[in-house]
């Protein structure tokens, strides 16, 4: 065989969400666009806000002749510090500069603090449904993702994570506001989680990270908090991105941050900006840092997703679907009336309706919506997913 044998394998289950992105290239050209209804994938649908396009235009004029060079490998000083004093704000915690690594968008900040911390063997902890990618990033560094089910409202469920961790656990990896599910964790579930990982890390005698994926953490509704990792554990690192908030996702700009209380915390930076290096990211895109580092706490219009989300739950609802109101992100996760979610999912591509089944994110029973849209996409398809719902009534 020409390729690596599990990367062979790898391609033989790649990604849901692909598969129907894909598909729907194929039904597009064969239907044309405006008849399929793709809630495939989670692109932003949204234009950036223009505070983005402005400062945009303003960098590349303004950064000088040296502006495109390489820079120290955790970013700019100055834009680590704009972000640093963001997040002191943000998280509840004293951050500096020192304690920001720039990165190539969250999933590259997830592969350099993953780098840093697997030893072969080693088990990564995650609750499901999850991230479809997260079972390769641990992969990529010799770990082995660990899948913890969520209770049935897909809130944490600690009793099953405790049981979960042993001695090979090195870190336990949450993302909220969720893909696909929508759940933020509440302050009550962060803290309680913070009190589980400091509990086994003693009676292990070894440390136990706790790894925040937030790329959604702006896109939030209805004026709810999505809590501070930082204060609910000291032994925390957070990665993201602005790929959601600024609908950016092809400049693949993010950054990750350590705990400044963590206990390795120099150990943990020195490694993490090596293995920004060594991975072959080199560092994160020059003209995107220092446009960035002006947008502190921006965001494109919130309201519109909240807006696409009632459209579609509304619609839903009243078809006989059932789920749990996002809290947050861009995702709708309803449960399927059958227990083969594939196969619901097909019926659906029926109607030209394209979506992810469940299973693809360890949520079986369930399909995900990715509602990053056009409000007419959500109107027209609403009529196609009555119909198959009530083929399976």
């Amino acid at each position: 065989m020409t390729i690596a044998t599990k990367i062979n394998a790898f391609m033989e289950k790649s990604s849901w969400i692909r598969k129907m992105f894909e598909e729907g290239a194929r039904l597009k050209a064969q239907h044309g666009a405006d008849k399929v209804f793709d809630f495939s994938l989670g692109n932003p649908n949204l234009p950036p806000p223009e505070s983005f396009n402005q400062t945009l235009q303003e960098v590349v004029v303004t950064c000088g002749p040296d502006g495109h060079c390489y820079m120290p490998q955790a970013g700019y000083p100055q834009v680590c510090r704009s972000i640093a004093t963001y997040l002191s704000e943000e998280q509840g915690v004293a951050v500096s500069e020192a304690d920001v690594l720039m990165t190539c968008g969250a999933a590259g900040a997830l592969n350099v603090i993953l780098k840093t911390l697997i030893d072969p063997g080693d088990e990564v902890i995650v609750p499901t449904p999850c991230f479809v990618e997260y079972n390769f990033y641990v992969d990529n560094h010799g770990g082995r993702l660990k899948m913890v089910p969520t209770r049935s409202n897909f809130d944490l469920d600690l009793d099953a994570l405790a049981v979960a961790i042993g001695a090979k656990t090195k870190a336990v990896l949450i993302n909220s506001p969720n893909n696909p599910t929508g759940r933020i964790y509440s302050r009550e579930a962060l803290d309680a989680l913070g009190e589980l990982l400091q509990r086994k890390s003693a009676e292990l005698d070894r440390t136990i990270y706790l790894l925040s994926d937030e790329p959604y953490r702006k896109i939030v509704f209805g004026g709810v908090e999505v809590p501070s990792v930082f204060t609910a554990y000291q032994d925390s690192i957070l990665a993201t991105s602005y790929s959601k908030d600024l609908s950016i996702p092809g400049e693949r700009i993010g950054f990750a941050a350590v705990n400044p209380q963590a206990t390795h915390h120099r150990d943990l930076l020195a490694g993490m900006t090596l293995a920004n290096r060594i991975l072959g990211f080199v560092n994160a895109p020059a003209l995107m840092q220092r446009v960035v580092s002006c947008l502190q706490g921006q965001s494109v219009d919130i309201g519109a997703y909240k807006h696409k989300r009632d459209l579609l739950c509304d619609g839903l609802a009243a078809a006989g679907y059932e789920f749990e109101t996002p809290a947050g992100a861009f995702y709708l996760f309803p449960r399927t009336p059958i227990a083969d979610d594939v196969a619901f999912v097909r019926a659906l591509q029926e109607e030209l309706i394209l979506v992810v089944p469940g299973s693809g994110f360890a949520g079986p029973g369930h399909f995900r919506i990715a509602f990053c849209v056009e409000d007419t996409v959500i109107v027209n398809a609403l009529a196609g997913f009555k119909r198959v719902m009530d083929k399976f009534k």
